[in-house]
């Protein structure tokens, strides 16, 4: 924004310092004038005028000393001001460099700013966490954006090459060459569509309204019981009515997409995903865990990272995922101000807990 040049803001204190320290001259030197006045005149004379004493050639003499405080007054305030100024808003320079450096693009200075805690060092201080967050948020979103540049890629490198084949070799199978088109095609689309809802999900880009987890988690158990059956793993559901408030839509992509990487991440066969729901004090609670091979905890750490694999996920061939189920989860869960918590379980397989806001209670229903 184009401003037009004003007086700085140490001038400006300067100056308030100055006409303080004058005002305050001016008063004491005022009462003391007074009080001088006063002691010039001793009394009335017998027609009731006053008149003079010995005070008066004192009063006389404190014109021009006063006159030469306020002189001093003035130059003190100027001079002191102007150096009390400076040292008050030193802190503010440091912050205002920092801020240009940023500005320019380095976003790993910090400002640090020593000394005992005030309003100054609170908002340096401040200034630090906000670098510090808007460091690892871009950093994050560049390796997603060169993780997702290399996702997509895939397919349409595949795509090429099957189209010529096709051009090339007009005699190969063009029913195959269309299926496996259809593969990588639909592959495509389900990353672009994965992509989108991080995007809608990270900005919060949604109305929200009352939901009941529970809900979501029976829905999306019903939806994924066909491929839990396939795959041979039991679903077990419980809990209870768990009331929070946020987009309908996220929240089952969320249920779903926990439920879905439980299942696929699994037991070859004879597996089991528990999926339970339940009420705390301040939140709500949905937790979805899974049997299968044993994690350890640096790896369930990382598992929320876009576009992050197991090792059964590299060796699946069914339902493999895009490597942005529990990305596309840990944005949904920080989009409702909720915290997501992924643990290995000790017999194998992982534990997913996702605490959200607790809602408002639902409304019974009067009988009919």
């Amino acid at each position: 924004m184009d401003r037009r040049p004003g007086l700085s803001v140490r001038l400006k204190l300067t100056l308030s310092y100055a006409g303080f320290v004058m005002l305050a001259g001016a008063l004491l030197i005022g009462a003391a004038g007074f009080f001088l006045l006063r002691q010039g005149w001793l009394g009335t004379n017998d027609q009731g005028a006053w008149r003079k004493g010995p005070g008066t050639e004192l009063v006389r003499g404190f014109g021009p000393t006063a006159a030469a405080v306020m002189v001093f007054l003035l130059v003190f305030g100027l001079v002191g001001g102007w150096f009390l100024a400076g040292r008050m808003l030193s802190p503010l320079t440091r912050i205002t460099d920092a801020t240009r450096v940023a500005t320019d693009g380095s976003l790993s200075h910090r400002i640090r700013l020593p000394g005992r805690k005030d309003e100054f060092r609170e908002l340096a201080d401040a200034f630090d966490t906000m670098l510090e967050r808007l460091e690892a948020h871009v950093g994050e979103q560049r390796r997603f954006a060169a993780n997702a540049s290399h996702e997509l890629r895939t397919p349409l490198a595949v795509s090429k090459t099957l189209l010529d084949v096709a051009r090339t070799d007009p005699d190969h199978d063009r029913g195959e060459i269309i299926d496996r088109l259809r593969t990588v095609n639909t592959r495509a689309i389900d990353l672009t569509e994965a992509l989108l809802l991080l995007s809608r999900a990270d900005q919060r880009s949604f109305t929200r309204e009352h939901v009941d987890l529970s809900l979501m988690a029976e829905e999306a158990t019903e939806t994924l019981l066909p491929l839990a059956e396939k795959r041979g793993v039991a679903l077990e559901t419980s809990g209870d009515i768990t009331p929070t408030t946020g987009s309908q839509a996220l929240l089952l992509q969320l249920t779903t997409n926990l439920v879905h990487n439980a299942i696929v991440h699994n037991l070859p066969r004879h597996g089991t995903v528990w999926v339970t729901t339940g009420l705390r004090p301040r939140t709500v609670a949905l937790t979805v865990e899974n049997t299968g091979e044993k994690l350890s905890a640096e790896l369930a750490a990382t598992l929320t990272e876009p576009f992050q694999r197991g090792a059964e996920r590299l060796h699946a061939t069914d339902h493999a995922g895009l490597g942005l189920g529990l990305a596309i989860v840990k944005t949904i869960t920080h989009a409702h101000d909720g915290t997501l918590t992924l643990a290995p379980r000790p017999d194998g397989g992982l534990r997913v807990t996702v605490e959200l806001p607790r809602g408002p209670e639902p409304k019974a229903v009067p009988p009919v």
